[in-house]
């Protein structure tokens, strides 16, 4: 949320953003964002604020996104070929590669410039290209033994947009996307909205 009000000032050429005027979008107190943003090194000056650039710059390094990071992804039906073509996770350093898949009517297809591969070829490309980031978008019946076959192959990270919990080993993180719960926030909220309004 931060780079995101950052870039909005970037590209109007602000060269500094108070800590006030953040935490007024944000709906949080300047106390805490400016503890949130020491916590990247950047101090603020008095009467001017942060230096956007400079801080854009400190908070992607704190986040890791300063060098691209390759991923693979596993699935390819709508939400995995989408991902793969969303460009903002490039602005983010998260480079998809290439996608995999066990359907021999999508293998070989390429989809926003990028190969669908078979599953078969996942252990030894993630290997020769060094690849640790594998984003997971099979069915959740196929979530587990997918995961396994990642991780066998030197992943290190998985992004799980199934609904499958998923148990790793030590030494590699699972990261779970879960639209479903996503989706029944949104729901809860609004009908509490819609009751409030009718009151």
């Amino acid at each position: 949320m931060y780079l995101s009000i950052l870039q909005q000032r970037a590209e109007v050429d602000s060269l500094h953003v108070s800590s006030s005027d953040i935490a007024r979008q944000l709906g949080l107190e300047p106390i805490q964002v400016r503890k949130d943003l020491a916590a990247v090194g950047v101090t603020g000056l008095p009467r001017l604020g942060f230096p956007v650039k400079e801080l854009t710059h400190a908070i992607e390094r704190f986040l890791g996104w300063d060098n691209a990071t390759d991923a693979f992804v596993i699935g390819a039906g709508h939400l995995g070929t989408a991902l793969a073509g969303y460009d903002g996770f490039r602005q983010h350093g998260l480079n998809v590669v290439a996608l995999f898949d066990n359907d021999d009517r999508k293998i070989g297809r390429t989809v926003h410039g990028k190969e669908i591969l078979p599953i078969g070829k996942f252990a030894d490309l993630a290997e020769r290209l060094h690849v640790h980031i594998a984003v997971l978008t099979v069915p959740d019946e196929s979530a587990i033994e997918v995961a396994n076959l990642a991780i066998d192959a030197g992943i290190k990270a998985i992004w799980n947009f199934t609904a499958t919990k998923l148990a790793a080993p030590e030494g590699v993180i699972v990261e779970r996307m879960d639209l479903a719960a996503s989706l029944a926030v949104l729901s809860s909220r609004l009908a509490a909205m819609r009751g409030a309004n009718h009151d």
